[in-house]
């Protein structure tokens, strides 16, 4: 999904697919970043992984102290420094984070993340723990399965303005969306998201959100550094 999201969905077409969204959309967005703003503080130092053209980031900025932007695609990291001029912004693999340990208050993955990047969570997780400092924050979301309907005749409306491919109905449904163009946006569980905390030693509470989002947070150890599990590269 990465490279989809590089060569095709990204900058002014990724803008464009939240400009289109319903109402209902719109709120579910909305109570989304409202959430993360909670767990802002004005001295907090932010990371955002996959930020595309800056729709959260420029919320954060009002908030936080300092907020950091990352993202693969070239075009959405053009459109983000318009958007959010006060960020500090850089093209980079969410999987391979080149920051320091321990260097972030909060570090933000949200509107199904996880997904988009395509890569194996637990090592995006692991990263984002890496690079959070002692008693911080890490914020993931994936759609509740309540939102189904509203979610599905988003990317319908998408599909319709030409922006992702048409839906294969045939593969669509438990919580997936694929187009016939390959693109394709699972969800996570509960149980997937603490087992992924558990796998990284990290306390976590998991709570729904405007019955549209399935929040995670996860907090970072205060006592020392974690023994991360090792990749698949054996890294």
């Amino acid at each position: 999904m990465r490279d989809y999201y590089v060569r095709g969905l990204s900058g002014e077409r990724l803008r464009l697919c939240y400009e289109l969204a319903p109402p209902r959309v719109r709120r579910y967005l909305e109570a989304e970043v409202a959430f993360v703003l909670e767990r802002v503080r004005p001295a907090s130092v932010v990371l955002e992984l996959g930020c595309g053209y800056g729709r959260v980031l420029k919320e954060l900025a009002r908030r936080a102290r300092r907020v950091v932007g990352i993202d693969l695609s070239a075009a959405s990291m053009a459109v983000a420094h318009r958007a959010a001029p006060g960020c500090e912004l850089a093209l980079m693999d969410a999987a391979a984070l080149g920051l320091a340990d321990r260097s972030f208050d909060v570090v933000v993955c949200i509107q199904n993340g996880l997904s988009a990047f395509g890569a194996d969570a637990l090592v995006l997780l692991r990263e984002a723990s890496r690079v959070a400092r002692p008693g911080g924050t890490i914020l993931c979301s994936t759609y509740s399965p309540r939102f189904w309907s509203e979610r599905l005749r988003w990317f319908e409306i998408q599909a319709e303005n030409g922006l992702v491919g048409p839906i294969d109905y045939e593969a669509t449904g438990d919580g997936l969306i694929v187009c016939r163009d390959g693109f394709r946006a699972t969800t996570a569980s509960a149980e997937q998201f603490r087992s992924w905390a558990d796998a990284l030693g990290l306390a976590a509470t998991v709570v729904e959100v405007d019955g549209s989002s399935l929040f995670c947070e996860m907090v970072t150890r205060r006592d020392g550094p974690v023994a991360f599990p090792l990749d698949r590269t054996g890294r």
